[in-house]
């Protein structure tokens, strides 16, 4: 006589392969999925992030594949690597991204955008607050390797300002 089959071993085993199955398939979001449930758009970042780590805190390490440069309303340069602090509508204590005004190079403290949304980003740059269109930053942006405008770049200007500070 032959042994009945046990259904709870069959259910058993079913569960643990869907388990191990949904485990394998699940991924940490991008950091381009992750900046639009925080309320801001994916294109703060350009597209050359290697990785990136995320604190229960808000506090954040973005590494990219190099520095770059891009043209928005105004040229934006991207470290290697960007920390601050991440926060729904908001990016605080930020270093790593600067922006150029005139011939100065100025770091950009904190993003900001209203909520509930709106058109509207904003940069705090020292005590200087832009508001610019938040269309802009909607798409991810590629990487460039110099500043487009003047032929100059951002390390050569660097090295200008710090010049200067030292003859100060």
């Amino acid at each position: 006589m032959a042994t009945p089959q046990k259904p709870h071993l069959l259910f058993l085993l079913i569960t643990l392969l869907t388990l191990t199955t949904h485990s394998i398939s699940t991924s940490p979001p991008t950091v381009y999925e992750l900046l639009p449930k925080f309320g801001l758009p994916s294109g703060l970042l350009p597209d050359n992030v290697k990785s990136y780590s995320l604190s229960d805190d808000g506090s954040f390490v973005v590494e990219l594949e190099k520095t770059c440069y891009i043209d928005f309303d105004y040229t934006v340069y991207y470290d290697k690597k960007i920390t601050g602090t991440l926060k729904y509508g908001s990016i605080s204590n930020l270093d790593g991204i600067q922006v150029k005004r005139f011939f100065l190079w100025l770091g950009v403290d904190e993003i900001k955008v209203d909520l509930p949304p709106s058109d509207n980003i904003y940069f705090q740059v020292g005590l200087i607050n832009k508001k610019l269109d938040v269309g802009q930053f909607e798409t991810i942006h590629a990487c460039g390797d110099k500043v487009n405008s003047a032929g100059s770049d951002h390390q050569s200007w660097k090295r200008v300002l710090q010049v200067c500070v030292l003859l100060d």
